[in-house]
């Protein structure tokens, strides 16, 4: 057969597109395990909320395949479709061909990061997210004037005009999921050590997180108090630093592995039998460890045995079992609801445990809402950076929460419990939201709520 002079040009400029690099892109063998049947389509919370094929699980692969083979550019039209992912994994729980979705998605966003030039407003965004939020010590010092922000009631009057939204929509999603700052978020109360209640079962590290510690001290301190209660002796080096869930999402590979290297060795010399985290979005991270630093030859087998030793508490909790004592919450029976975190769900498998632990308080009634693995839309910084589509998923997420009828949410991850938070104050609905470990705490400590 002949080929045009065009038809060669036409190829050789396919040749010369800017695509991935060769450092580690979407596997094509994880790529071709796809058969494109749809199943994701329902399940994934882009799609159903934007409702076009290139929004969906199967249609990134389509994308991922077409730059693999330099058919297509990395450029505004593709990436926007990547960046719409918010990387819930639903689609991975519900493939019939077990496609490794998350793979794929992780490779693609280290390659976007590397090789698609962003414009200008966006890597400001994008460099005040990952300047703050990794580092709870500079975070804590960004807060102070955003203290005074919200104790002198310059955020309802901002609120009001709706003028940070003209400006900026994204500063204004940031600043709408803002939690109430008080002195309490700028004290790091808890010991390195605390010794276990009783006879001594385990001796446990404790991840405090960045979210977590600054805004969500209480989760952290309820979460020393019930493991010591049930006989474990706690670690907490103050070494420790961020986990590298929010880089390790969005593609920054550098800033993820320099992370995952600071808090493996914050835990090196503590001789614990397992490292706890009460977020779900960083657990996923820390099991992940061993693929983060494969290409690391010093790292790479202390990752994979810090990552071995990686629970979640309430799967720990439930594994090893409660020993102390629970009381009611209430003086009447309590309908209460969880929410699933996704990378509770989808990415560690875990959605009995925390329903088994809460079923165990007296006169607690666990409620299960419509779409319950459907993502709320937090999703990490998504929220912040997608704001649209994150609100019409947390709008749905606490409609369908509120509709089971339930006096109180439990939810087992920080940027969940924002977004919820949010949505529920947006409804005009005076509901809380609280940890379970919070919950069983309380419980233990015989506190009514």
């Amino acid at each position: 057969m002949q080929i045009s002079e065009d038809s060669t040009n036409n190829t050789a400029s396919i040749k010369n597109l800017q695509g991935f690099d060769a450092n580690h892109p979407p596997d094509p063998k994880l790529i071709d395990s796809c058969v494109h049947c749809g199943f994701c389509l329902s399940t994934c919370p882009s799609y159903r909320v934007i409702g076009k094929e290139m929004d969906s699980p199967r249609g990134r692969i389509y994308l991922m395949d077409a730059l693999n083979e330099g058919e297509i550019a990395l450029n505004t039209a593709t990436v926007q479709h990547f960046d719409s992912c918010l990387g819930c994994l639903a689609c991975v729980t519900t493939c019939p061909s077990g496609v490794q979705y998350d793979k794929l998605i992780s490779a693609t966003r280290h390659q976007v990061e590397r090789n698609y030039p962003r414009s200008l407003s966006d890597k400001l965004v994008r460099q005040l997210i990952f300047s703050l939020f990794p580092n709870p010590d500079i975070l804590r010092i960004f807060l102070i004037p955003l203290f005074f922000y919200q104790k002198l009631g310059i955020s309802q009057a901002i609120r009001a005009t709706g003028l940070l939204k003209i400006i900026s929509p994204r500063l204004a999603a940031m600043e709408s999921i803002l939690p109430k700052i008080t002195l309490k978020t700028f004290q790091d109360n808890l010991p390195t050590i605390i010794s276990a209640q009783g006879e001594k079962r385990y001796r446990v590290g404790v991840i405090l997180g960045c979210v977590q510690r600054l805004f969500f001290s209480p989760v952290n301190e309820a979460t020393v108090r019930v493991l010591t209660a049930n006989g474990c002796e706690v670690v907490i080096p103050k070494s420790q630093g961020c986990c590298a869930a929010l880089p390790e999402h969005q593609g920054q590979t550098e800033q993820a592995k320099a992370l995952a290297r600071q808090m493996i060795d914050s835990f090196a010399d503590t001789n614990v039998d397992y490292v706890i985290i009460n977020a779900a979005g960083c657990g996923h991270t820390l099991k992940e460890y061993g693929h983060i630093l494969a290409d690391d030859p010093e790292y790479r087998e202390k990752a994979k045995n810090f990552a071995a030793k990686v629970r979640d508490a309430q799967e720990f909790l439930a594994t090893v079992g409660l020993t102390a004592k629970l009381s009611p919450l209430t003086d009447k029976p309590l309908n209460l609801v969880y929410q699933d975190a996704c990378h509770l769900l989808h990415g560690q498998k875990i959605s009995l445990q925390p329903r088994q632990l809460l079923q165990q308080i007296p006169g607690v009634k666990l409620k299960e809402p419509l779409d319950a693995a459907l993502c709320c839309g937090s999703a990490g910084v998504y929220n912040m950076l997608q704001p649209d589509v994150a609100d019409e998923l947390g709008q749905q997420k606490v409609t369908n929460l509120l509709n089971t009828g339930a006096e109180l949410i439990a939810s087992a991850n920080p940027g969940c419990a924002l977004q919820i938070t949010k949505h529920l104050q947006l409804q005009g609905k005076e509901i809380s939201v609280m940890h379970p470990m919070e919950l069983l705490d309380y419980s233990i400590r015989g506190v009514k709520l």
